[in-house]
């Protein structure tokens, strides 16, 4: 792992001399690492990143960022603002505005403290897939460009004021939900964000309204939309692919020559879930095989 100053811009907490790098998020999370190496071991590769999920009123995951470091991976902390671990729940829209407006400033502060304490760099992923419609932070639930806008960046200056240099501001849209807003209206400004996480599934037929989606037709619109935007590194945070409709084996192997080939793509974190559909590399041999020789070839 290499720590590196949080005020460079292009970078994403790992050796940008090794190539593409891979990252993992698996059904235990932090608790489950031997999941993640489990995996990494079936591809033959070391996982540099590795991707869980926290809800807003959780407590600060220091044992988890500290049990990922030790594995000489990133941690890549996806906060999210809703209660899902509750039995209380609260409308995203409302927490978002509670948010900008200061309401939550303990809690945050917390996190910040928190996470400045352990020293390690840390990817914070706050409110992703706002471009969606699936969360209480999107449009469809009730939130504003305006009002994401204000809540990213009133988190992060409290961060920053309390001393957080070591968590670095990951933005991330879905790939395929551009919708009627453009994403330059989501976006808080370079100042407040040091990567990109672009994230993006080919759901094959596995639903009515889904098709087989080859890696670039999934991800090239997003990514030409956000170079327009920004020129922060970006990487693909969550990526899967679906059995059912087409070779998922050699979906794997174009998706990585894809991810490779680009200049401002450093990192790729795998969703190795079982969950709507069977998302993982390890879903069938021949997936599995597709990835280890796919790396091979872009991480000699």
């Amino acid at each position: 792992m290499l720590k590196v100053d949080p005020g460079l811009g292009r970078t994403s907490g790992v050796d940008m001399g090794a190539g593409l790098q891979l990252g993992l998020s698996t059904p235990a999370g932090v608790f489950g690492l031997d999941e993640v190496a489990a995996t990494g071991a079936a591809v033959d590769r070391h996982v540099d990143l590795v991707l869980w999920y926290e809800d807003f009123a959780a407590p600060p995951p220091v044992s988890g960022v500290t049990k990922v470091s030790a594995t000489g991976a990133v941690p890549v902390i996806t906060w999210e603002p809703w209660l899902w671990r509750t039995d209380v729940t609260v409308a995203g829209a409302e927490t978002i505005s509670e948010i900008a407006a200061g309401a939550h400033d303990d809690r945050l502060f917390s996190w910040a403290a928190a996470l400045t304490i352990t020293g390690e760099p840390v990817h914070l992923r706050f409110a992703h897939e706002f471009n969606g419609d699936w969360y209480p932070w999107t449009p469809a639930h009730g939130a504003t460009p305006d009002a994401y806008v204000a809540a990213w960046r009133h988190t992060h200056d409290l961060f920053r004021r309390a001393g957080a240099t070591n968590v670095r501001w990951m933005w991330s849209p879905d790939a395929i939900c551009g919708g009627e807003v453009p994403l330059r209206a989501w976006f808080p400004g370079d100042d407040y964000v040091d990567v990109v996480g672009i994230d993006g599934y080919n759901w094959g037929t596995t639903r009515p309204w889904s098709r087989w989606t080859p890696p670039v037709e999934l991800f090239e619109p997003a990514v030409t939309e956000i170079r327009a935007l920004t020129g922060r590194p970006m990487m693909i945070a969550e990526v899967g692919c679906a059995e059912d409709g087409g070779d998922k084996a050699e979906w794997i192997s174009s998706f990585v020559e894809w991810a490779a080939a680009q200049p401002d793509v450093d990192a790729v974190i795998w969703f190795e879930h079982d969950k709507e559909t069977d998302w993982r590399i390890t879903s069938t041999p021949a997936a599995t095989a597709a990835m280890a020789g796919a790396l091979r070839t872009v991480m000699p």
